[in-house]
């Protein structure tokens, strides 16, 4: 593919800049060699670098960390949307209907926020593993496995915030990623979470989309509400608003673009 190929950096699941998810979006003519892709969310190098390509139904959307393809992410998502809509390629009213690996993902905007509509991936009881114990190195409330992740709860919000887990340890788990998380301590938010990924590419995720798909089902049982309001715990922090509706799950944040750039060399 030759270059001038333009790209958006979006923070998500945030209306601060360099706070939230910061995610590459680009809006291509036309489909690309998978190669290509990879090479330039290598080049990228943020936690994920989303791909568009307009059909006459919507959008194939495509993810790639800077080391490979995954089947769902949630703040590139939130920001392939936001893109859409800021740079009118639809109109502010107008449903974003992705064609994804995940199947049809889409997005709503309502004032001060966006929605998507994304399938649940609830978690089943798991055993622990060597790798796992020795990676997070504490004591867990739960431990469950969904589709891509682990899911852990600790015993405490100062747990997941004091978390200083093995990465090389959770890189040899045979998961996506390790999803932390507890009941939170204060009135503000409903529960806390922190996502390591160390073996897609992604140490710690700041915000996490698609791990909200897990956790929007798990919290709900135990608190007894449809709608939740999680902070993630990260170095940059993100407000996650989330509701369930049967086998789907509604999540909600802001973004913020932060960034335009102009890819100049053919890849």
């Amino acid at each position: 593919m030759s270059g001038g190929q333009r790209f958006s950096q979006v923070d998500a699941f945030t209306d601060q800049p360099f706070a939230g998810n910061p995610a590459a979006v680009c809006l291509l003519p036309s489909s690309a060699d998978e190669t290509w892709m990879q090479q330039v969310a290598r080049e990228m190098n943020l936690a994920e670098t989303a791909f568009l390509v307009r059909r006459d139904d919507g959008f194939d959307l495509r993810w790639f960390t800077p080391s490979t393809e995954v089947d769902l992410c949630g703040h590139a998502t939130l920001a392939s949307a936001h893109v859409l809509w800021e740079e009118q390629q639809l109109r502010p009213n107008e449903i974003a209907r992705f064609r994804t690996r995940s199947g049809v993902l889409t997005a709503s905007k309502e004032p001060g926020l966006i929605w998507l509509d994304f399938p649940a991936t609830p978690s089943r009881p798991a055993d622990p593993t060597p790798e796992l114990e020795r990676g997070l190195g504490a004591r867990f409330q739960y431990l469950g496995r969904t589709a891509f992740d682990y899911l852990v709860e600790l015993d405490s919000e100062t747990a997941v915030r004091q978390l200083e887990p093995n990465l090389m340890e959770l890189a040899r788990l045979p998961v996506r990623g390790v999803i932390v998380t507890a009941r939170s301590d204060g009135p503000a938010h409903d529960f806390v979470s922190r996502f390591f990924a160390p073996g897609a590419g992604v140490p710690e995720d700041p915000v996490t989309g698609s791990a909200h798909c897990t956790l929007a089902a798990y919290w709900q049982e135990r608190l007894g509400r449809h709608e939740l309001i999680c902070e993630q715990a990260s170095a940059r922090g993100g407000i996650v608003r989330t509701r369930v509706s049967g086998d789907r799950v509604v999540i909600a944040g802001r973004a913020v673009t932060v960034a335009e750039t102009t890819l100049l060399v053919d890849v």
